[in-house]
């Protein structure tokens, strides 16, 4: 029985957002088309036209979705697959599951929202240009659910005839996997073909989860790289620069606004600040986390307590006890966000989106930016054409909600905050083959950072057959 393997990838080839690839071929004599996530592009005025594109597959003829996990650049668009017409499953972990329940709606609702307010601004007069593009609704995202089948970490299942599907814990966000995909090349079982997609690879010995797990053999492997070129700040000068930024900007009456995801970042920093506060290197805080989806999340990571390290659970058990060392308030509803912006001193504000492409952030940055006794930590990656990306680089100016607002806080990148693994990280995780795969596609970077990964994959590890994806390449694995 004849077995062939293509690969295509579809998105986050030479850039971070639009995660989407696609194993296709035959197995034992059976024909079949998976996908290995698919992401929203985010960032960027080519991003709708991005997200609008038609698969180069026909969506009926996909059998199955593996999700790595659910971050929107990995996931946002599994509705509108749905809606064109997928109808096999999607298979995830539990906590993933869970946190799509969440990260999906949202993504419907602002797809609404800005669409209906760029509607009554072109009516009066005040808009230009194309109106954003509704990608699906709540009731696409609703049909999309129904289809994910939940498979617990280390636990191989058959997905497909021949071919078995194995999550390991990423350490990235709650949920988050590196997928292992084993095809049989004959009936007795005997001899597979393995591929593995890493997803986002989480930091080693950063606080919330643990490692990332190795995985010691594979044929094929994707592997992520934005940071390929660089390392994070270790966790002690990460603490350091915090503790300096939130001591200096408090002494001096200001406010700290720190951008962050909602799901996995937000509740990092949570536990950065909790460690900051018991260790007395800041004063006790008054903090509020102003982000439904984040506040969510937050509940949800005290639901999945046993997946976090144990540094992280006695932590949070240490909290509880001292609820009144780190003052912190979810905020629920529009008021309450709005009367943030009151407060002129003394508020340490988190808030989505990570990037600060739409939410809330959007006015606490909007108020506190041209305030120059204030700080802005942004606390992760910040892609190219956001506004985060423009505020990183320095500009003086930036357009916020069509208002042209003066930058003059102070902008801090506390590198040491990312879920990303860094160069060493992932080199460290590579090393965790026995043998080197006979092929290695870098993906999830922008360009820069992938070309330097690959030179270091070569020289650092000596192996050989190590590509950086290119965007709609097509290239067969294995045909027997």
């Amino acid at each position: 029985m004849k077995t062939q393997l293509n690969i295509d990838f579809f998105g986050a080839a030479g850039e971070v957002t639009g995660s989407k690839h696609g194993l296709s071929g035959q197995c034992l004599g059976q024909p079949f088309k998976i996908l290995i996530d698919y992401g929203m592009h985010q960032g960027g005025r080519d991003a709708d036209e991005k997200n609008l594109r038609h698969l180069p597959w026909d969506p009926t003829a996909i059998d199955a979705i593996t999700l790595t996990h659910a971050h929107i650049d990995h996931s946002g668009l599994l509705p509108r697959l749905c809606a064109q017409g997928f109808k096999g499953h999607i298979y995830c972990t539990a906590a993933t599951f869970a946190l799509l329940k969440i990260l999906l709606l949202d993504s419907a609702h602002i797809q609404k929202n800005d669409y209906d307010r760029a509607v009554k601004k072109k009516e009066r007069g005040r808009y230009r240009g194309e109106l954003p593009a509704v990608l699906y609704s709540t009731h696409d995202v609703e049909a999309c659910l129904k289809k994910v089948k939940v498979i617990d970490y280390n636990n191989p299942t058959e997905i497909l005839p021949g071919i078995t599907l194995e999550f390991h814990n990423a350490g990235h966000i709650l949920g988050s996997a590196i997928a292992t995909l084993d095809f049989r090349l004959d009936s007795d079982n005997s001899e597979t073909y393995r591929v593995t997609a890493s997803g986002d690879l989480g930091m080693f010995n950063k606080p919330l989860l643990p490692n990332p797990e190795y995985i010691h053999r594979t044929d094929a492997l994707l592997i992520e790289a934005t940071y390929g070129d660089r390392d994070h700040k270790s966790l002690d000068e990460t603490r350091a620069e915090l503790t300096e930024v939130i001591n200096k900007t408090l002494a001096h009456g200001g406010n700290i606004i720190m951008p962050a995801f909602a799901v996995g970042r937000a509740q990092e920093i949570l536990l950065m600040l909790m460690a900051l506060v018991k260790a007395q290197k800041v004063p006790e805080l008054h903090v509020w986390l102003d982000s439904p989806m984040a506040v969510a999340a937050t509940h949800l990571t005290e639901q999945y307590f046993s997946e976090l390290d144990e540094d992280a659970q006695a932590l949070i058990t240490w909290y509880k006890r001292n609820p009144h060392a780190l003052h912190l308030r979810f905020v629920a509803d529009v008021e309450e966000s709005k009367a943030l912006n009151r407060i002129r001193s003394g508020a340490v504000i988190i808030s989505a989106s990570g990037m600060c492409e739409a939410g809330r952030i959007l006015h606490h940055l909007k108020h506190n930016l041209p305030d120059a006794r204030n700080a802005i930590i942004m606390t992760g990656f910040q892609a190219y054409g956001t506004l985060g990306r423009r505020i990183v680089d320095g500009q003086t100016m930036v357009r916020i909600m069509g208002e042209e607002i003066n930058v003059k806080a102070s902008v801090h990148t506390i590198g040491g905050l990312s879920a990303h693994a860094g160069q060493a990280d992932l080199l460290n995780w590579l090393k965790g083959f026995q043998r080197a795969p006979q092929k290695t596609y870098i993906v999830h970077g922008e360009t820069e950072p992938t070309q330097i990964f690959q030179k270091k994959i070569m020289s650092e590890l000596g192996w050989l057959g190590v590509q950086v994806a290119k965007a709609l390449q097509h290239e067969r694995l294995l045909d027997q």
